[in-house]
């Protein structure tokens, strides 16, 4: 058998106190603001708060005319950058076409090898403007704002007769 000597029994826990209930914090001063709205009428509140968001609207305004501006910048240099590439097209197809004449230069007369490349691009001026009418004659502009602004006279009409 196990002698209960041998396993002592720990020391009764004293009894604990009951916890405290939290107390309510110590009245402090108002804010600022507090005191503000205490001591301003309702209209100089209204007054401020419309004044600040006629700051925020312009401050807002800034901002995107900044942003407006940077992105125009940027595009303007795109545009510069597509239409450098665009002539350095232009005059890589200029000069391909000139090989184009000098080499059926070799087999034929060279007036009638112009006259071939001549032809050749005549028919890619053409394919690209029929293409081109196609794609114009597919736009539709702005149906929707020009059947809102159609419908404006319609609702000013109704509104004065109900006057």
């Amino acid at each position: 058998m196990t002698d209960p000597a041998a396993f002592p029994t720990p020391p009764p826990t004293p009894p604990q106190a009951p916890p405290t209930p939290p107390q309510a914090a110590p009245a402090s001063h108002p804010t600022p603001s507090e005191q503000k709205a205490e001591s301003t009428s309702l209209g100089d509140l209204l007054s401020e708060v419309a004044g600040d968001l006629s700051t925020l609207m312009r401050q807002e305004l800034e901002l995107a005319k900044a942003e407006v501006k940077e992105s125009a910048v940027r595009a303007g240099r795109g545009a510069g950058m597509v239409g450098g590439a665009a002539y350095a097209a232009m005059m890589s197809i200029f000069f391909l076409s000139l090989a184009l004449w000098w080499a059926l230069g070799h087999v034929m007369d060279l007036g009638w090898s112009a006259v071939i490349v001549a032809v050749i691009w005549g028919v890619a001026a053409l394919v690209l403007f029929l293409t081109g009418r196609k794609q114009f004659e597919s736009v539709e502009g702005a149906p929707q704002t020009v059947e809102s602004l159609k419908r404006i006279p319609d609702a000013v009409k109704r509104n004065e007769e109900n006057r």
